[in-house]
Parts: structure tokens; sequence; C-alpha cells
């Protein structure tokens, strides 16, 4: 399955955002979809998954700020986040597995391009 990520941007601190994740190539609903990021000189970070029937886990981070879904329709898993702050600039990824689920980057087969969120202080 091919990804691709889009929606970021700059944003102030405590501002919302919402990121996209389009997928193509196979069938959308067959696969645990994810949200993780990168911050410079750091290493991938878990932000949250959605599993193939719904479920779903954030990382302790963004819990309560961050909502993930998925509209199997449109072949899109989305990533709503509000209450923005610095910490939360990174890279951020979005992944598709079709088995494995959790919240180890190795677990995840197919990975979009990244789209640069940015919270201005």
């Amino acid at each position: 399955v091919q990804l691709q990520a889009s929606g970021g941007g700059l944003v102030q601190t405590g501002g919302s955002l919402r990121l996209s994740c389009a997928a193509s190539g196979r069938t959308f609903s067959n696969y645990h979809m994810a949200w993780f990021r990168q911050a410079p000189g750091k290493e991938r970070e878990f932000v949250a998954y959605i599993s193939r029937f719904g479920g779903t886990l954030y990382g302790d981070s963004v819990k309560g700020r961050f909502t993930i879904s998925r509209e199997n329709a449109k072949n899109t898993v989305y990533l709503e986040m509000s209450g923005l702050n610095p910490v939360d600039t990174a890279v951020y990824y979005c992944a598709g597995s079709s088995a494995g689920l959790s919240n180890n980057v190795r677990s995840w087969d197919y990975w979009g391009q990244g789209t640069l969120v940015t919270v201005s202080s």
C-alpha cells in the first residue's frame, strides 16, 4: 500500500491541526493504520494507531489532545491535533500494517513520506 500524508504546517501554541493520510494500492480496510512522529535529533515516536476494527491506542504524550480516525470509504486516516505546543514539533509519518499492531515502529510495514508540523511559541 502507498501512503501520502498531508496537512502539516505552522501553528501557534494552543492551536489545532488535522493531518490526513491517503492510501492507495491495496484494500485499505484490511490495514491497521498509525501515526508516528520524529523530532530533529530524536528517534521516531509512536503517536497513535487505529486497528482495522476501529480500536485505538495513543501515546502518553498526546493522550487527550490528539484523535485518530479512519474513513475506509475514502481510504484515509486522520489525526486531529489540538492543544499543540512546541514539543509537538516534528515530522509526522503515517504507517500501515497488514498484521502487526503495536506502538513499536518495527511492527509497521508501510510508511508515508511525512508531513512537517511546526508549533511556534
